[in-house]
């Protein structure tokens, strides 16, 4: 691998490109089939309140690898997302975060931490996916697909570590330009032709966010985290949520719920951290004097559970000594949290039995099958990570919800809230008083728990073959588990044993090792597959087999002659150009 691997975000032009084309060409977008894309049923109200921002879905990524770029967001969008947690930016913009980052083998973990994109370019990123989405929503392709109303849509800012950098020139700036990106939307509306060019003039609004999830990450005071969320407010006129870490339940509690009730005893949970992070005590003080804080200035307040645990890497396969657990462990420490707090602050939550204003996001190991019972608890909304990480990747989305509204639909109710609302009186009748206190319970019972360790240890599946840089098993797992959209597939030529043949977008991999993990070939696809680049300097910058292309064609290559003739052969079966647009 490189040394390092910086994204090179593709610009608006050639995103708009690559849309027109492989939908023209192979009737899907960014690789994502047209089977996976949600579409609101009339009859079932999924919206909810989102700090007093209407939101059609309570599903979206989380702030991490799938709401980086603009074609993420976008994917996401497609699968139904509504809630986007942009990935946290921080002074820090030049990070060199070791390789692989990411180890989906079974639970989850990663090494990463904030945005691989300078702050500039963060803002770019955001501002072209607000652009897409609404392009492509009145693009008659898309509208046909998504509907006439899909809906409204949410980007919450996510920012991180500490005071200083926060109130930086910097991230200050960020933060300003997210409320108004005019400037940033004007100088990217040229680039808006081709099949959109009847759009150029379309009105955007400016206001790209104005609420923020801030990041506390591992080790952040208290004292930190109250004077952060006070300067957003004040400063910034933003309605906060505090993300909180699951160190809030204690060495003891947590170490007790995944080594011994969830029998991971393979996960070494670092003590260090309970020392350093915020304590129960404390933690239920500042959320009640935060809130009370923002009341007073007329902003809203919110919590969310949880960020990742703190572990010691005592696998060995990414580089660090410490890595952040998530997945299913992690789901079943956040919901206990969730049942703690909501004990300890009585009537302070936005959650059924409790009653309270404080809205509670969630993030922890969310999937199919358990999106309806956490979001029954009435936390708004559920972020998901791990799950998008697994083959399928964003086309995970779409099957959330429509299971979420058969649900609804199953118990005869129209909407969110109703359902929720009966979900709460059934609770009750059993003899609790919450269904987050049913549901945290029911996630130690006895017996079968998909959450035990026994249940999360099949690796992913092998062939003992190694991988070739033409011919596969043709999975499709490569595109379908990068965050990035980074792989594409082509047709095979004539005369190739395998009915697909897979391309690197180079410039959009930052080898993070997902696709690697779930290869069922030895090898790493990253590096392996033609790997194409736009961009001269990153091209130069690179190492191995690699082609240059400008215009569909080869300009530059790595690689001998014959390779280079067999993938200048396949780029022609996309009409010479896999892009679609003027390089």
């Amino acid at each position: 691998m490189d040394e390092t691997a910086p994204l090179t975000p593709m610009s608006l032009g050639t995103l708009l490109g690559r849309v027109e084309h492989e939908w023209e060409t192979r009737g899907r977008i960014f690789d994502l089939p047209t089977g996976r894309v949600w579409r609101r049923d009339p009859a079932v109200d999924l919206g909810f309140s989102f700090l007093g921002r209407p939101c059609a879905t309570p599903l979206g990524p989380a702030a991490g690898p799938h709401s980086q770029l603009a074609q993420n967001i976008v994917l996401s969008w497609l699968g139904g997302s509504r809630l986007f947690e942009l990935k946290t930016v921080q002074i820090l913009d030049q990070l060199e975060i070791n390789r692989p980052c990411i180890d989906m083998q079974t639970v989850g973990y990663n090494i990463e931490w904030s945005q691989e994109l300078t702050v500039a370019q963060s803002t770019t990123e955001y501002v072209k996916a607000a652009m897409l989405i609404e392009l492509l929503r009145r693009w008659e392709p898309v509208a046909a697909l998504v509907g006439p109303d899909p809906g409204p849509h949410v980007f919450d800012m996510s920012v991180g570590y500490d005071l200083a950098g926060i109130s930086s020139p910097k991230v200050a700036g960020f933060l300003r330009s997210m409320r108004n990106a005019s400037a940033e939307i004007e100088r990217l509306r040229p680039e808006i032709g081709g099949a959109f060019a009847p759009f150029a003039d379309l009105d955007i609004d400016p206001c790209l966010a104005d609420t923020l999830t801030l990041s506390t990450f591992h080790g952040c005071p208290p004292e930190e985290i109250e004077s952060i969320t006070k300067h957003l407010i004040d400063e910034h006129e933003l309605d906060v949520i505090v993300k909180l870490n699951p160190t809030l339940l204690g060495y003891e509690t947590v170490a007790g719920i995944v080594n011994d009730q969830l029998g991971y005893t393979d996960i070494s949970v670092k003590e260090q951290a309970f020392a350093e992070d915020l304590h129960f005590g404390r933690g239920i003080e500042l959320i009640a004097e935060l809130n009370q804080y923002a009341k007073d200035r007329g902003r809203r307040f919110g919590i969310k559970l949880t960020n990742t645990l703190v572990v010691d890497n005592t696998k060995g396969w990414m580089p660090d000594e410490t890595m952040y657990l998530s997945g299913p462990p992690l789901h079943v420490l956040a919901c206990t949290l969730l049942d703690r707090l909501a004990d300890a602050l009585p009537g302070t939550f936005a959650l059924p039995g409790h009653d309270g204003d404080v809205m509670v996001s969630f993030s922890a190991g969310i999937t199919k099958e358990n999106l309806a019972a956490t979001l029954a608890t009435g936390v708004n909304p559920t972020t998901v990570c791990s799950d998008l990480l697994k083959p399928g990747g964003y086309g995970r989305l779409a099957p959330m919800l429509k299971a979420l509204t058969s649900e609804i639909v199953a118990a005869e109710c129209t909407d969110l809230a109703s359902w929720r609302a009966d979900r709460q009186r059934q609770a009750e009748a059993g003899g609790w008083t919450s269904t987050a206190a049913q549901y945290a319970a029911s996630l130690q019972a006895e017996g079968a728990n998909p959450y035990r360790a026994e249940n999360n240890s099949k690796l992913p599946r092998e062939v003992d073959h190694d991988l070739d840089m033409f011919g596969c098993v043709a999975c499709n797992f490569c595109v379908t588990v990068c965050p990035n959209d980074a792989f594409t597939s082509i047709k095979s030529l004539d005369g190739m044993a395998d009915r697909q043949q897979y391309l690197v977008f180079a410039e959009l991999c930052n080898e993070c090792g997902n696709c690697m993990t779930f290869c069922p070939e030895t090898g790493d696809p990253a590096m392996i597959k033609p790997r194409l680049f736009l961009d001269p300097d990153r091209y130069a910058a690179s190492q191995g087999p690699a082609f240059l292309l400008a215009n569909g064609q080869i300009t530059a290559t790595r690689s001998d002659e014959d390779t280079t003739t067999l993938v200048q052969r396949l780029l022609d079966r996309t009409d010479g150009n896999p892009l679609g647009v003027d390089q």
